[in-house]
């Protein structure tokens, strides 16, 4: 790959990055990561996609895997503004985009001034967010969608690029609210951190009960993100793997013909056109950080389970026979079949 992405800086600087420099640069972030997260790979190459495609990602684990922490090394290593939400039942939505104070000047006048709230950062940690009431959690709908939030009459901008990471505990479900499926299709990926491995689990215990480690290297700046997420949308894509795409969402639908045994058996709702915007953006980002020149079938199938996990809807009979969602998303790419001028590549 030898393009050039323009990095954007002070009116009439025109600097620009090669793609090669900026995947250099995702690598040393990965490196940067691995001093205080052990394994987990996968997730991490996960989040780094849905950052580089512009997108928010959910994380989804019991409590102890360090997703937490992940999110927060991310931050470290990268010169952007941070925040954390800390979700409770008591949260409010002010308490997230902000609110108008009352302020008197020396003179003795009176004027509100609007305070802004958490969400005014380019990476925003939103910690349990199943924890926070639907209210709450719609505050971050437009903020997620939009990038822009509207509030003292006004509608302001949020800094950019923007990034929400969220965190949910699977296992605990008193006091909380679960996600509506609106919100969930606004999340990019949903990301399943599993257990570390038995290696892993031991260089955990070494790492985090002896010396403190060498502390994160700021590495990565926002200039570099932004560069990233406009070389994502710049790779090509054939209009095949457009199709494959758009074949792999309509068949998750039990509605539409053609869907598999499974989905028909044990799916209420599919995916809807959101999913096929992220399959092709995802699908982009694989292969971007991955060094390839274009998306490959390989790069979709890649994607799909972050992609789809959150927004196949199963039924009370998948519920009552302990199917998840994973195993309809293996039935839609053993179903649908590749493009015929892909399959030997």
């Amino acid at each position: 790959m030898t393009a050039t992405a323009s990095v954007p800086g002070n009116p009439g600087e025109g600097a620009e990055r090669s793609v090669e420099s900026l995947i250099a640069a995702v690598q040393r972030l990965r490196g940067e990561i691995g001093k205080r997260v052990v394994g987990q790979q996968a997730v991490v190459d996960e989040i780094l996609m849905a950052l580089v495609a512009g997108g928010h990602a959910l994380l989804v684990g019991v409590p102890g895997l360090a997703k937490t922490l992940m999110i927060k090394s991310l931050a470290d290593a990268m010169r952007l503004e941070f925040r954390r939400i800390q979700f409770t039942p008591d949260l409010v939505p002010s308490d997230i985009t902000g609110t108008e104070i009352l302020e008197e000047s020396g003179g003795g006048q009176r004027a509100f001034r609007f305070v802004r709230g958490p969400v005014f950062a380019n990476i925003v940690l939103a910690d349990e967010i199943n924890r926070a009431p639907p209210r709450t959690q719609a505050a971050l709908l437009e903020a997620m969608q939009e990038h822009c939030v509207t509030a003292a009459g006004q509608t302001m901008r949020l800094p950019e690029p923007f990034f929400v990471l969220a965190t949910q505990n699977p296992i605990e479900q008193e006091g909380t609210y679960p996600l509506p499926e609106a919100q969930l299709d606004r999340f990019l990926f949903d990301i399943r951190v599993g257990y570390p491995t038995e290696a892993d689990e031991v260089a955990i215990l070494r790492a985090t009960t002896g010396a403190k480690g060498a502390p994160i290297d700021a590495v990565f700046t926002a200039d570099d993100a932004l560069a990233l997420q406009r070389a994502v949308r710049a790779m090509p894509c054939s209009d095949l793997l457009l199709q494959y795409a758009a074949r792999l969402v309509r068949a998750s639908r039990p509605q539409e013909g053609g869907a598999p045994s499974l989905v028909s058996q044990y799916v209420r709702w599919g995916a809807g056109p959101r999913a096929g915007q992220a399959l092709i953006l995802g699908a982009k980002a694989s292969a971007l950080l991955g060094g390839r020149p274009a998306v490959s079938p390989a790069d979709i199938q890649r994607v799909a389970m972050p992609v789809l996990r959150h927004r196949i809807l199963p039924n009370f009979a998948a519920e009552a026979d302990g199917v998840s969602a994973e195993p309809l998303i293996e039935a839609l790419l053993a179903h649908v079949p590749v493009p015929s001028s892909h399959t030997t590549r």
